[in-house]
């Protein structure tokens, strides 16, 4: 009896997951970027823009799809926050900051003007090299916050028009 019953609980379980869909699904992106201006930080902003056009990309094809023109400002900012005894620094935190202007390609009318800014904090490692690769790996989560927060505003922005 109780595998029926636990069979059937995974059986219902299991169906109510048939709805899932992804968050940033290709299809639900109404934009594809056209032409894109890079100034600050270049690494940085190429890695933004690059996850913003591998979402994009799925509708260089579709003409109904609204073309743009993106602009990116981005900048790096490295604070120490909290230092020892010995005067050492034990925790830094990193802030991004992204000035973005997106623009219709076709009539140069203003989509999205914005500033995004994420930070988070990471504590400095016994190794040097593992301190850079943290360093690293909090850029890159503060990439993908800012990403994230470009997209969905800049959607929400290309839904309401």
């Amino acid at each position: 009896m109780k595998k029926i019953i636990s069979i059937l609980f995974m059986f219902i379980f299991l169906n109510q997951c048939s709805g899932y869909k992804p968050i940033f699904a290709s299809s639900d992106v109404q934009f594809k970027i056209s032409d894109y201006h890079i100034t600050g930080n270049k690494m940085l902003g190429n890695k933004v823009f690059s996850r913003l056009n591998s979402i994009s990309r799925f509708n260089k094809n579709n003409d109904s799809i609204k073309s743009v023109e993106i602009f990116l400002d981005v900048k790096k900012s490295k604070n120490s926050t909290s230092i020892d005894s010995s005067g050492k620094t034990i925790e830094y935190k990193i802030s991004l900051s992204a000035e973005v202007e997106v623009k219709d390609f076709l009539n140069e009318e203003n989509i999205l003007k914005q500033n995004f800014t994420s930070s988070l904090s990471y504590k400095i490692q016994e190794q040097y090299s593992d301190t850079l690769k943290q360093e690293q790996i909090t850029t890159d989560n503060l990439i993908n916050n800012l990403s994230q927060d470009i997209l969905i505003n800049l959607s929400k922005n290309i839904s309401s028009q």
